[in-house]
């Protein structure tokens, strides 16, 4: 019985935020578990992870079921109630209160991973520049940059991904999720 009640608990503070600030808040809900999972499937278990607009967490809850461990976390979050939650259910996690822009300067060795819950097609390719950029910036060589979508075109504009010389592939897409999304994982070659 505790479990949906912790879930209506968060879908009330996802929506209050969501009516508050409906300019930094573009979802119409939190993340699905089957999107979640399906990023998660992406990450790299070698090294640390960074997630990207971590919101109520339930991304973040998919990338620790599949075996990362809750002290090689990372989240940047820049609303600051949903930071608060953050550090409540995940303790052990490192929790920014930072925007997404500021990625590149996360001090954190053996990063494999940036996993993005980011509107970013929503943004100005400058903005989206920064951000992937950053975290191209912070990870190992090999690493992926997975974020998802609700659009049929890669999330990542084409000047950036050009800039930045990414490759990248879509994953199906999650029709549970609402709206409908999939992920994509970008990659830049050695």
């Amino acid at each position: 019985m505790q479990q949906p009640v912790t879930r209506n608990k968060h879908l009330g503070l996802f929506t209050a935020q969501l009516l508050r600030r409906p300019w930094r808040i573009v979802a119409l809900a939190p993340s699905s578990r089957a999107l979640g999972d399906q990023m998660a499937a992406e990450i790299d278990l070698g090294g640390a992870v960074v997630e990207l607009g971590a919101g109520t967490g339930k991304i973040t809850e998919s990338i620790l079921a599949a075996g990362v461990d809750e002290g090689d976390l990372v989240l940047l979050e820049m609303n600051a109630a949903f930071c608060k939650l953050l550090r409540q259910r995940f303790p052990r996690a490192t929790v920014l209160d930072w925007n997404a822009q500021r990625v590149g300067e996360v001090e954190l060795a053996n990063v494999r991973s940036v996993v993005s819950g980011l509107p970013l097609l929503s943004m100005p390719v400058a903005v989206q520049n920064n951000i992937v950029g950053g975290a191209f910036k912070l990870m190992q060589p090999g690493g992926a940059y997975v974020q998802f979508t609700y659009g049929p075109k890669p999330p990542v504009a084409t000047p950036v991904r050009e800039a930045l010389g990414l490759t990248w592939e879509k994953r199906d897409k999650i029709w549970m999720n609402l709206p409908p999304a999939r992920s994509y994982v970008f990659r830049k070659p050695a």
